[in-house]
């Protein structure tokens, strides 16, 4: 049987192009999800899809990106495919097409993944480059912070924790109705506690 498998990293992107994509290719099933690539565990549909193909299968995917975050998830993952006898088809690696059934392929599929991971780090080089420039130039802001001190939801919290023993909240309580973690109501009580003690 052919499986498609289409991932997009946010819920605002779109998936269509790449089903229309594998379904002109002949996949009876396609799997589809819409979470980052990065953590392999959260992707819940691509474990259902290995756990469902079996020998003589094939999987396609539109690019390789979309199958794998970095050289070494994407061959052990081919690797598992082939001691399975599952191939693997990736519609577009740089302009090409690629079936790991062939001897070519495997070739194609270790070298480019191993250039996807260069340039990844190559990019993220150039960002750190660019960070500690922006820091000697002193216009390096950092991230914003997603709470201030005039934050109500933030301040509600807080206010909520310091009367815990009236409203007998638990904190887990307070983060489901602020919305704010327990890791921001506990900094921002430390925050306050260490700005008292000064």
């Amino acid at each position: 049987m052919r499986y498609g498998y289409a991932r997009v990293s946010s819920m605002g992107q779109e998936l269509t192009t790449q089903i229309n994509a594998l379904s002109e290719n002949g996949c009876e099933k396609i799997f589809k999800e819409k979470v980052s690539g990065r953590d392999k565990k959260k992707r819940i549909e691509f474990e259902v899809l290995l756990s469902t193909v079996s020998e003589g299968d094939t999987i396609v995917v539109s690019k390789l990106d979309r199958f794998a975050r970095s050289t070494k998830d994407a061959l052990s993952t081919i690797e598992q495919l082939n001691e399975m006898n599952v191939n693997l088809v990736v519609l577009n690696m740089g302009g090409d097409r690629v079936d790991t059934s062939t001897a070519i392929g495997k070739l194609m599929i270790t070298v480019l993944s191993g250039i996807a991971e260069f340039e990844a780090d190559m990019i993220k080089e150039r960002q750190m480059e660019g960070i500690a420039l922006a820091k000697q130039r002193g216009v390096y802001k950092g991230r914003p912070h997603t709470y201030t001190e005039k934050h109500k939801g933030l301040q509600h919290a807080l206010e909520l924790f310091y009367n815990r023993d009236t409203n007998k909240m638990t904190v887990k309580e307070i983060e489901e109705i602020t919305k704010v973690s327990k890791a921001t109501i506990y900094r921002e009580v430390r925050k306050q506690n260490d700005n008292i003690l000064l």
